[in-house]
C-alpha cells in the first residue's frame, strides 16, 4: 500500500540520515585529531626553528671566536720570529763569516746575534739546509734585508744567496695571494713593495695606494 511505502521510505531516509550524522561525527572528531596534530607539529617546528637559529647563531659565533683566536695565535708566532732571516745557499760551515762580506757591510760591525744554525732537514728539492738567524735587535734584521735588496743578486763561491723573512705558513700563504699582481705591476714596469705584515704598496704616476688584499690589487690595476 502507498501509505506503507511511504512509512518505509521516512524510516529508510532517517536511517540514512542517522548514519550520516554518525558519519559526519566521526569526520569532526578526525578533523578534530588531525587538527591537533598540525597544531602539536607546528609547535614543534617552530621550536626546531628557534633552536635551529639559537644553534647557527652560536656556531657564528664560535666561528668568529676561532678566527680571532687564530689570528692571534699567527699574530704571536709573527712576533715571535720578527728578528729570524732564514738565508739559502750558503755552503755548510761559512754562514758568519761570509754574510757581513756578501752584503758589504761595515768592517766589524756587530750584528749581535742572539743564536744561529741550520734548520733540521732541507725541504724537498733543496741540496743544502737552510741557515737561520735570530738578531738581538729588529733594526739589524732591516738593515741586512735592505742591503740584499740594494745588491740585488747575491753570489757566494758560484751559490745563489737568497734572504728571507721568517713567516708563518699563513702569513706565507697571505703574501703569495699578490703574486699574480706583483708579476703584472712588473711587465708594466709600475714601482710596488710587499711590506710586512701583508700589504701591498703601488706607485703609479706620483701617487702611493696600498692593499690589504689581492683582490683590491687586482681591481686597482685593471685600471691602469
Amino acid at each position: 500500500e502507498p501509505s506503507r511505502d511511504i512509512t518505509a521510505d521516512i524510516k529508510t531516509i532517517l536511517t540514512s540520515l542517522q548514519q550520516t550524522s554518525v558519519a559526519i561525527s566521526d569526520i569532526k572528531l578526525c578533523n578534530k585529531d588531525i587538527l591537533g596534530r598540525l597544531t602539536s607539529m607546528e609547535t614543534h617546528l617552530t621550536e626546531s626553528d628557534e633552536r635551529l637559529s639559537a644553534a647557527e647563531a652560536r656556531i657564528m659565533m664560535l666561528t668568529s671566536t676561532v678566527a680571532d683566536l687564530r689570528d692571534k695565535i699567527d699574530d704571536q708566532e709573527n712576533r715571535a720570529r720578527r728578528n729570524i732571516i732564514r738565508i739559502l745557499g750558503f755552503p755548510e760551515g761559512v754562514e758568519q763569516e761570509a754574510l757581513p762580506m756578501l752584503l758589504k757591510l761595515p768592517t766589524g760591525m756587530d750584528l749581535s746575534l742572539e743564536r744561529a744554525h741550520r734548520s733540521l732537514a732541507p725541504r724537498p728539492g733543496q741540496r743544502l739546509r737552510p741557515f737561520i738567524i735570530k738578531l738581538l735587535r729588529f733594526p739589524v734584521k732591516e738593515l741586512l734585508l735592505r742591503s740584499a735588496r740594494d745588491l740585488g743578486t747575491l753570489e757566494w763561491e758560484g751559490h745563489k744567496i737568497l734572504l728571507f723573512l721568517d713567516l708563518s705558513r699563513a702569513l706565507q700563504n697571505r703574501r703569495q695571494q699578490f703574486l699574480s699582481v706583483k708579476r703584472i705591476l712588473r711587465d708594466k714596469m709600475i714601482k710596488y713593495g710587499l711590506f710586512y705584515l701583508a700589504t701591498l704598496w703601488v706607485t703609479y704616476k706620483g701617487t702611493t695606494s696600498s692593499f690589504a688584499t689581492a683582490e683590491e690589487a687586482e681591481k686597482f690595476v685593471k685600471t691602469l
